[in-house]
């Protein structure tokens, strides 16, 4: 075991502890979750908690906010031992849980979205309304917010949404607020929104616990970070104290030297043309004249800030959209393509990984099995459209095998799977039908450090045998790392080319923004910010 020193100096030293857990046991039918993890966390501290998938962070955070009440050890509030029976009772002591997946109804306005089940009532039984609206402006406005109570919250935006779980947290009296993964949707600015509101959290002493597999946003936000592994407390340290590397050190349990190494891969001739590419969709133009290749065995990155169109072109290439509101040439091989459907462009060679693999790439109540096999059923099926089942285990077991997928069996649903091993179910489809260009959106959006050092690993090796990739993410460390080439998007259009040793972070943003009057930045007056 690692260890790190605990916080005992800074800000720490003066606060005191509010909840602690001592000794926390978790076990489930042949597997322990946590095995004796200690955790404290002062008043008024943003306290990140970091680890691969499976390390135990949610199993954690799930007793602490009263979802499993079935655990050895003990659990402390102001030095007193607290047993909660369900999640209520964990609101109730001032623990609140703002999951990945947002607990709002969308049908409801803001106002009754943070007082759902806890309505104010006249004397005569009546829901007061107006009450309940006046609460939810002064909680708007206490957390410098600017927005309409009596908006349907499937009106507003995810970042607008998750300021809006905030503000129902303190409705609750919540002296704790637990985010899990609370950016993996929002844009760059709503990002720096965000932070600017945890700030004031902390200034009015409530408590954040920040979970993200984002290092960059952890390292930015939190006072102090934790860590675990393997359902163990490695340890907790200053943020201060701590660089990326020792982190991602102390995450995997290895010295990562570069956490994506670039390989050497010989770079063939040209397999995808783009020439003059447009998209519109109504009168707007999403797509203005893109013109881009990509060469055999070479990874090619496309940046872009959220709205740049950086999605839109790889499903432009896919055949996702009408073909009539697609124009411009498009060269697969040397000869012209234009997909009227993705199943066409499968058949040709080209696959795509969505950026949303739960709701877009994978049928999750289905085995590793069926999602493995889902778009080369063909291949497995004889004259009569009956498939040969034996020959499909097979190609299938091979995949997994290939890829070093993590599953108990192949009959396993894809669902239980952690989101790297889901990630590389998708991979291992596109492989079945033997694809000579992977179209790759956000490829390690949601999982952890480790299993987005396979994903590369994998592309890697994958390009050494001649596949060639177009890759978006909005990690530019990861594009920096992994890339031959970069293309830059911004509203639309083709702002910049860099070929790698050209790179030049700055340069890239600055092309990212290019038509931009200004780089949108969180603003310290909320009437300046509108969300």
């Amino acid at each position: 075991m690692v260890n790190i020193s605990s916080s005992t100096d800074g800000a720490a030293q003066d606060v005191p502890v509010i909840l602690s857990m001592r000794e926390i046991t978790k076990r489930f039918p042949g597997v322990t979750a946590l095995d004796n993890v200690s955790f404290d966390l002062h008043a008024g501290e943003v306290h990140g908690l970091v680890g691969e998938n499976g390390a135990g962070k949610s199993t954690l955070m799930k007793i602490m906010s009263g979802t499993y009440t079935d655990y050895g050890g003990q659990m402390l509030m102001e030095d007193q031992v607290v047993a909660f029976h369900d999640t209520r009772d964990a609101q109730n002591a001032g623990i609140a849980m703002i999951h990945q997946e947002l607990n709002l109804v969308s049908e409801l306005t803001v106002y009754e979205n943070i007082f759902l089940g806890r309505e104010f009532k006249t004397r005569f039984g009546v829901i007061d309304r107006r009450a309940m609206r006046q609460a939810a402006e002064k909680l708007m406005s206490d957390l410098g917010l600017d927005i309409d109570t009596n908006r349907m919250v499937g009106q507003l935006r995810v970042g607008q949404q998750q300021l809006v779980e905030i503000a129902k947290a303190l409705s609750l009296n919540s002296r704790i607020i637990i985010m899990d993964e609370p950016t993996s949707a929002l844009t760059e600015s709503e990002v720096g929104y965000l932070f600017q509101v945890i700030r004031g959290l902390r200034q009015r002493n409530v408590a954040v616990i920040y979970i993200s597999h984002r290092l960059d946003e952890v390292f930015a936000v939190a006072d102090r970070i934790t860590v675990l592994r393997d359902g163990r407390m490695i340890g907790s340290e200053l943020t201060q104290k701590l660089t990326r590397r020792k982190l991602i050190n102390l995450m995997v349990g290895r010295d990562l030297e570069v956490l994506y190494p670039k390989e050497t891969v010989d770079i063939g001739d040209v397999l995808l043309r783009v020439e003059n590419l447009s998209y519109v969709q109504g009168r707007h133009h999403i797509l203005k004249d893109i013109s881009i290749q990509v060469r055999r065995g070479e990874i090619v990155g496309i940046s872009g800030l959220m709205g740049a169109g950086r999605t839109q072109l790889l499903e432009a290439l896919f055949g996702v959209y009408p073909p009539e509101s697609v124009t411009g040439g498009i060269f697969l091989n040397g000869q012209p393509v234009h997909f009227h459907s993705p199943n066409e462009a499968i058949a040709s060679g080209v696959g795509l990984i969505a950026e949303d693999r739960k709701q877009q790439s994978l049928v999750l109540e289905r085995s590793v099995a069926e999602n493995a096999s889902l778009a080369a059923l063909r291949r497995f099926m004889n004259r009569l459209a009956v498939i040969n089942q034996r020959a499909e285990r097979q190609a299938v077991q091979e995949v997994v095998r290939e890829l070093n997928i993590k599953t108990p069996t192949i009959e396993t649903e894809v669902a239980n799977l952690s989101g790297g091993n889901q990630q590389k179910v998708v991979l291992g489809k596109f492989l079945l039908t033997e694809i000579v260009l992977f179209l790759l959106d956000e490829p390690t959006r949601g999982i952890d450090v480790g299993a987005k050092a396979e994903i590369y690993a994998l592309v890697s090796e994958l390009a050494k045998q001649g596949i060639a990739f177009l890759l978006v993410s909005s990690e530019m460390p990861e594009l920096l790392a992994v890339c031959d080439r970069i293309y830059v998007l911004c509203d639309g259009r083709l702002t910049g080319e860099f070929p790698r040793d050209e790179f030049n972070q700055e340069a890239i943003m600055e092309a990212a923004t290019r038509f931009n009057d200004q780089v949108d930045q969180p603003s310290s007056t909320h009437e300046e910010v509108k969300l």
